[in-house]
């Protein structure tokens, strides 16, 4: 697997060009096939990047976004993903878009995995665009370290859909999509900023062992080209 490294002067710098390149990959699906997919991480570091995509002039009605993982919350915690995207990112012009969350109010969340598996399963085989993000301690999307479903999380023969996550670095019960549901996206882009986070990286492309830096999987096995944003 290839990788392409993209560095920015700043944050702000690399916010405007991602939003550029994702929107441009979203026009082209919209063109081919009538509708676009992307799935997109939380955290603090995509809010630029959502701020300034969701300016971008292009046919939202027709685009679904969706996250790359969440935690097990509801949809107005304040340590939701959803409400990070519906903030920054579903607003302006990409009000349109439709918006799949990822977690539903069920008895368990295996349960809201599998719901939210079917409500997914008509977009992204592959995502037009799935952003991912990078932990101080190598994990991308809800792959972290030890996970307890990591390796199935991991194994690119499970099946594309939502499964669950619980690890000792995670905090609550994540849901997140499988690595094969991700790792084919036409843009898969790998976004992080800061120089510690560049060491991380570096680490990480050093080494093999995924279980100890699931990002790993992401630059060994992945099956798209991986477009690195950086910025200091």
């Amino acid at each position: 697997m290839t990788s392409t490294m993209n560095i920015f002067a700043d944050g702000a710098a690399l916010a405007s060009a991602l939003a550029d390149a994702v929107s441009v990959r979203l026009k082209a699906a919209i063109s081919e096939k009538g509708t676009a997919s992307i799935a997109v991480s939380g955290g603090s570091t995509p809010k630029r990047f959502f701020e300034a995509l969701s300016g971008k002039d292009l046919d939202w009605a027709k685009v679904s976004v969706t996250l790359v993982d969440e935690r097990f919350v509801p949809a107005d915690s304040s340590r939701s993903n959803h409400l990070l995207v519906a903030t920054h990112l579903l607003k302006d012009k990409a009000a349109a878009a439709t918006f799949i969350p990822l977690y539903h109010e069920a008895p368990s969340i295996d349960a809201a995995a599998e719901i939210a598996t079917k409500e997914t399963a008509s977009i992204g085989k592959p995502f037009d665009v799935a952003i991912l993000g990078m932990g101080g301690d190598g994990h991308t999307a809800s792959f972290f370290p030890h996970g307890n479903h990591l390796a199935k999380a991991l194994d690119l023969s499970t099946p594309r859909g939502v499964m669950t996550m619980a690890a000792e670095g995670a905090g609550e019960e994540r849901l997140t999509f499988t690595f094969s549901a991700l790792s084919d996206a036409r843009l898969l882009v790998l976004h992080i900023e800061g120089q510690e986070k560049k060491d991380v990286l570096e680490k990480a492309e050093g080494g093999s062992d995924e279980t100890e830096m699931p990002i790993r999987a992401v630059l060994n096995r992945a099956v798209s080209p991986l477009d690195i944003y950086w910025a200091p």
